[in-house]
């Protein structure tokens, strides 16, 4: 009661103050968009939670981490102080508009980014001598603030030491260590200083919007902008979306279909370090704005753009490799499903066709309902069907989601009507989408590919063949497990109401629903857990939702009433574990996915590298020979005779297809279109790139499934023929 009594007095305030004649007790734009920004979050947000001394807390804690992410500039005397200050009151502040502990708090952050460059450019006029033996942490994400100036300048000794040592161990020096790191610290400071009080405010109401949830967000008026092209900043040009961290841009996600995905030579996770205009020389960009890096790497149409990057499996950040892009438009075509016809034998050494779908995100065009993925996928089907494949893969390793509605009408291809998916709002009412087509395109064996990269609507589609046991799951531990739904508010619709008819206020991105599957589980965390699991670079838990600070919890709703699929090949799951095993048990490739994974598993739990220079040479020639190694080996190895033949969107009512080589293949050669009916063993594989997207070289996931599918065809009485409706 006291609560609710301090809460509406606190509204009361707030409106009154808003609304009030005098101009001295008028707020200002910003103050506006402050209290409508907590308003909301308080009344829209899925939680419902009010804005309380608990969530100010957090509030607290997520702005300086948005501040100081690594724990460097503050120190623990500091965060003291400031939570003495403002632990139980900064609620209130944002209700009444007061953005004073927005300012005084980046003050000091400024003052402490000031005093530590003046102490870095000191450090950086001399040596600086280490023990041997010792080390310095990788990541400090979950290390609490140095306790005081004295152990600050300790950490810091070491740090600056560890940057030395990269630039001076790494194979594409940008100019001498000293100069790069002191230029690096210089352009942080100047950062910091560039932040006008609209910009303070930005980071401030950021935070706490993420205090509820990562899918929050605060968007400015720039970011509102660009919404349409990307939730956030993106690279314009190459497709790929950055996020910082660490003072790095961070590959968050590519784009399907653009430059970047195509290339097949940039990952999620890989960092940034430098960036060049063509064959100019390369800028460093560690600490820079990433609005700034987003920009040095837009550019013409048909330009090219070098990025020099830490990759993300790196074992020691001092290990970067050059990629050079050429900028695109990033089209829609680029972005379709498209499938593969795959000829392989048999246990029997008999050929069986099976088919493959990649599906890079679920899309619909929604003005002109001409283009969709379910038209897409159907016109695909029926081309299967008439060359009679046995089974069919569905790859959503790279699908981080896209249209809900695709997502469900998707799913009824391969199902009876039903419901595909549960949504539960703040208000706690559960609502059953289905599909309400009762025909299935497609009744054949069915395996689902998936990864920690397939998100969202992956997810729903995925779950909801899993619980029908109309399909297998194969690929990583789980998917990415992101089961929230966003929408986007302008916040001027509601600062106008309170006398303001800014249109420059930004808007609010706001968690506001959850998924849950037809079983009764969320899809929120925990994503969907492959019934069959192979080894993957991916499969890490740092690549999930449960990585994200602030991420919902998992929980269940009832189950929703649905009939499982009559010929499930649940039957068939334990020996089809078991076959599986043993080749993974056997594949050269899978043992070097089970080296890297350990070798990577090692490195994030021990969290520190040696200041020892010999140390570290001898870890970097140590993954120089296993790489050399690991090529001799593949280049001995002898190629199988699978055959796959590229089908397109524009070729899928063509009688001759494409011949390109399988991702398994090492031997490269010449293009060449035959029809898939007139293949013999004559026929030269081929590194094609078909509709212009290359294949990995290596795939042994992709090579796994199609194992596993092709013993689901044959525990189910042998090939059978794919269905699809006339």
């Amino acid at each position: 009661m006291k609560h609710q009594l301090r809460r509406s007095l606190l509204l009361v305030a707030s409106l009154l103050s808003l609304t009030a004649a005098a101009p001295v007790q008028a707020k200002s734009d910003l103050e506006q968009v402050e209290v409508s920004v907590g308003r909301l979050l308080e009344e829209g947000h899925y939680t419902h939670q009010p804005l309380n001394d608990e969530i100010s807390k957090k509030f607290l804690r997520t702005y300086l981490e948005l501040l100081d992410f690594s724990h460097l500039f503050f120190t623990q005397q500091d965060v003291d102080a400031l939570y003495a200050k403002y632990g139980t009151s900064i609620d209130d502040d944002v209700l009444l508009g007061n953005l004073k502990p927005a300012y005084e708090i980046y003050d000091l952050y400024q003052k402490r980014v000031d005093d530590r460059v003046a102490k870095v450019k000191e450090l950086l006029k001399g040596p600086i001598d280490v023990k041997p033996d010792t080390t310095i942490e990788l990541s400090r994400q979950k290390t609490e603030w140095p306790k005081n100036e004295a152990e600050a300048d300790e950490m810091w000794r070491a740090r600056i030491a560890n940057e030395l040592l990269q630039e001076k161990l790494s194979e594409h020096p940008i100019e001498p260590g000293p100069q790069l790191v002191a230029r690096r610290y210089e352009r942080l400071m100047r950062n910091v200083h560039e932040e006008d009080q609209p910009e303070q405010v930005k980071l401030f109401l950021a935070a706490l919007a993420q205090t509820y949830d990562p899918h929050s967000e605060y968007l400015s008026k720039a970011d509102l902008k660009n919404f349409s092209i990307n939730m956030g900043l993106s690279l314009v040009g190459i497709g790929a979306m950055l996020r910082a961290e660490d003072g790095y841009a961070k590959i968050e996600s590519l784009v399907p279909g653009g430059p970047a995905q195509k290339a097949g030579t940039i990952k999620v996770g890989d960092r940034i370090t430098a960036v060049a205009q063509g064959p100019a020389e390369f800028s460093d960009v560690r600490d820079m704005r990433l609005d700034k890096v987003v920009e040095m790497i837009r550019g013409k149409k048909g330009t090219k753009v070098r990025l020099l990057v830490i990759p993300a499996d790196a074992p020691d950040p001092s290990k970067r490799k050059t990629i050079e892009l050429v900028r695109d438009e990033i089209k829609l075509k680029d972005q379709e499903a498209r499938a593969d016809i795959i000829i392989k034998k048999d246990k029997n050494g008999e050929p069986m066709k099976l088919g493959w779908i990649t599906l890079p995100s679920f899309y619909a065009d929604m003005e002109k309902h001409q283009k969709s993925t379910t038209k897409d996928v159907l016109q695909l089907l029926k081309r299967l069907k008439k060359e009679n494949v046995g089974g069919l893969v569905v790859d959503l390793r790279r699908n981080g989601g896209g249209s809900l509605e695709e997502a469900i009408a998707l799913t009824g291809l391969f199902l009876k009507s039903g419901p595909v998916v549960q949504t539960k709002g703040s208000n706690g009412n559960i609502v059953v989408s289905s599909d309400p087509d009762p025909t299935v395109a497609y009744t054949g064996p069915l395996v689902v590919l998936t990864s920690r990269q397939s998100a969202s609507a992956s997810e729903i589609f995925a779950a909801a063949l899993q619980d029908y046991g109309r399909a297998l799951v194969i690929g990583d531990k789980n998917t990415f497990g992101k089961g929230t739904v966003q929408t986007i508010l302008e916040i001027g619709r509601f600062t106008s109401l309170l006398g303001s008819p800014s249109q420059e206020d930004g808007a609010l991105k706001l968690t506001i629903q959850k998924f849950y599957r037809v079983a009764g589980g969320s899809t929120q965390l925990h994503g969907v857990a492959s019934d069959i699991v192979l080894p993957s670079l991916t499969d890490l838990p740092e690549f999930g939702e449960g990585a994200l600070k602030n991420a919902l919890p998992y929980d269940e709703v009832p189950k929703a009433r649905y009939t499982k699929w009559s010929e499930s090949p649940e039957i068939f799951l334990e020996e089809l574990k078991r076959r599986s095993e043993a080749r993974v048990e056997e594949s050269p490739e899978f043992h070097y996915v089970l080296e890297d994974m350990e070798r990577m598993r090692r490195k994030l739990d021990e969290n520190r590298i040696s200041l020892n220079e010999e140390v570290r040479r001898v870890e970097l020639n140590e993954d120089k020979e296993r790489k050399e190694a690991r090529s001799k080996d593949r280049l001995a190895r002898q190629s199988d005779d699978t055959k796959i033949y590229r089908l397109t969107l524009d070729t899928v009512d063509k009688p001759n297809l494409q011949l390109i080589m399988f991702p398994g293949k090492m031997a490269a050669a010449k293009k060449s279109t035959v029809a898939p009916e007139a293949a013999s063993d004559a026929d030269t594989d081929l590194l094609g790139d078909g509709d212009g997207t290359k294949e990995p070289a290596l795939d042994p996931v992709r090579d796994e499934a199609l194992n596993i599918l092709g013993d689901l065809v044959d525990l189910s009485a042998g090939p059978k023929t794919a269905s699809a409706t006339p």
